[in-house]
């Protein structure tokens, strides 16, 4: 892997844990954060026969709730590091291909037909896509690394991959409403109306639970209490349909 690749396709290492990673910092810390007035249609989606043919992917076996979860994902991390970390180096494409791919292992074709952890399929099916459409093995295995771990939320040692830590970061934002005074309220407003929730809470925490139910040893567990059993309420789930930022969306 030549040293430009690993700048272009989002491999530079950044701080795993938010903590880590806010601590002190000079537009992110504080009551009163840094809002940068953007607009969804400051944020134009990628465009290549790559990132439109995963899209057709994408849309013909996700349902439409988690589709438009992907793309506000996009233009929430897209807005955060615009924001808060502009010297931030990494190619938007790929980031694009993270976020549409980051759940096709909750499709229905995928989700109940394996024993993995929906993300561990997702990034398996997401790598073969890329590479199957031609782009780069590192470019693929950009989107591939930030799937698996786009759910590791407890960890908070070591490091990440810039793209993988902005799809932390956009994902959790969209679920849970975690640190969305990061971007202005303004964007959210237009994200969601370019992109419609139409209910992502309750669908989300349906997925959740659905996941738990079929595999309760999957990683999504990891956000439930120790040795955790069916019939058990679901913290995660809980906390996705207790988002009261996104609620007046759905």
């Amino acid at each position: 892997m030549s040293k430009d690749n690993v700048v272009f396709y989002g491999f530079s290492p950044v701080p795993r844990d938010p903590e880590v990673l806010f601590k002190d910092h000079p537009t992110a810390s504080g009551p009163n954060p840094k809002q940068d007035l953007f607009t969804v249609d400051d944020f134009p989606l990628p465009d290549s026969p790559v990132t439109r043919e995963v899209k057709a992917f994408v849309k013909k076996e996700l349902d439409e709730q988690t589709y438009n979860h992907s793309h506000r994902v996009y233009v929430y991390g897209t807005a955060l590091v615009k924001t808060h970390f502009p010297a931030w180096s990494y190619d938007s494409e790929t980031y694009y291909l993270a976020c549409l791919l980051h759940d096709i292992g909750t499709a229905d074709r995928f989700l109940a037909t394996t024993k993995m952890s929906f993300e561990f399929k997702g990034a398996i099916v997401a790598r073969d896509l890329i590479l199957q459409l031609g782009a780069p093995e590192d470019q693929a295995d950009s989107v591939c690394d930030a799937i698996i771990r786009h759910q590791d939320i407890f960890v908070k040692g070591g490091n990440i991959t810039v793209i993988g830590q902005i799809l932390q970061l956009a994902t959790i934002l969209d679920n849970v409403g975690l640190r969305a005074n990061l971007i202005h309220p303004r964007l959210i407003e237009t994200t969601v109306a370019a992109f419609p929730r139409k209910g992502w809470s309750e669908h989300f925490a349906g997925v959740i639970e659905k996941e738990l139910a079929l595999k309760p040893w999957c990683h999504t567990s990891t956000f439930e209490q120790p040795g955790w059993k069916q019939g058990v309420q679901s913290n995660f789930a809980t906390d996705v349909r207790g988002n009261d930022v996104m609620r007046p969306f759905d």
